[in-house]
């Protein structure tokens, strides 16, 4: 069955308390991007992740050539 006529597809990005909540109750609420799209926080709250899983990801390396000519 595809995944596009389950239910959890219809779930997915709702706030919702009830039945029909993806299992998150009301207490501690399932919000939709609690920590920032994509890499947000790489300085900041995710810096852990970052430094540990991915190192010199903010780091600079080399010299840089603007408008470099290649033959």
């Amino acid at each position: 069955m595809p995944s596009r006529l389950k239910k959890t597809q219809k779930l997915r990005g709702h706030v919702s308390q009830g039945h029909v909540s993806h299992g998150h109750r009301c207490i501690g609420k399932h919000r939709k991007h609690p920590g920032g799209w994509g890499n947000a926080g790489g300085m900041h709250h995710h810096s852990i992740n970052f430094d540990k899983y991915h190192p010199g990801y903010f780091e600079k390396v080399g010299m840089r050539h603007y408008h470099l000519k290649r033959n």
